[in-house]
């Protein structure tokens, strides 16, 4: 398993397709990360009052992953196609000084672009805010949205940034010195959130 995106706390992005056992205490089984993203999707639709005008960006790795789930449950419930895209933020992350050798992610961005659209940010852990802070420099590149949101599995805690997220998949307290660990099928070959100890104050 990758090292969860919390467990550096300049920023909150964890290394891609490492699948090795986490252990600690599941938070999060399968059966509860789907109910949590239909909630999700249901809220969604409430405050944006249907589907219109909507697109899913997912920040890799797992919130691209997550995104594609959403759209999914968006669909089973308004039966409407949402466009889904993923966001390469490498050369937005303020970490690039300390760690300037990184591997490009995948950039996809829904035929029709953002301009005049609903974009809804999708990441698995929401820790210190930085994941975020890149991915809305990215998508100010690509264009002027009527509206950003951002959805995520879970919420840890601990901003360094002034940045909250619309939707919550759960709330999790954390101290600093924790891991959260996000496993998925397509990722991870299982579903699961998994919260365990680790030595020092990362």
């Amino acid at each position: 398993m990758s090292p969860a995106r919390d467990q550096v706390p300049e920023f909150d992005e964890g290394t891609p397709g490492e699948t090795a056992e986490v252990s600690g205490r599941v938070v999060l089984a399968k059966s509860e990360i789907t109910r949590a993203l239909r909630r999700i999707a249901h809220e969604i639709l409430e405050a944006n009052k249907g589907a219109q005008d909507l697109v899913l960006l997912g920040i890799p790795t797992r919130g691209a992953p997550l995104a594609r789930r959403l759209a999914a449950s968006l669909h089973d419930v308004e039966g409407v196609e949402v466009p889904v895209g993923t966001l390469d933020i490498t050369m937005y992350r303020d970490d690039l000084r300390s760690q300037p050798v990184r591997q490009m992610e995948r950039m996809e961005v829904p035929e029709g672009g953002v301009d005049g659209k609903v974009v809804v940010l999708v990441d698995d852990v929401l820790y210190s805010g930085r994941t975020v802070r890149a991915a809305l420099d990215t998508l100010a590149d690509l264009g002027r949205t009527r509206a950003v949101r951002l959805a995520v599995l879970v919420d840890r805690g601990h901003r360094e940034l002034p940045i909250r997220a619309d939707y919550v998949g759960k709330n999790l307290p954390t101290a600093k010195s924790e891991r959260v660990s996000v496993r998925l099928a397509e990722v991870d070959g299982t579903d699961q959130v998994v919260i365990s100890g680790t030595e020092g104050d990362r």
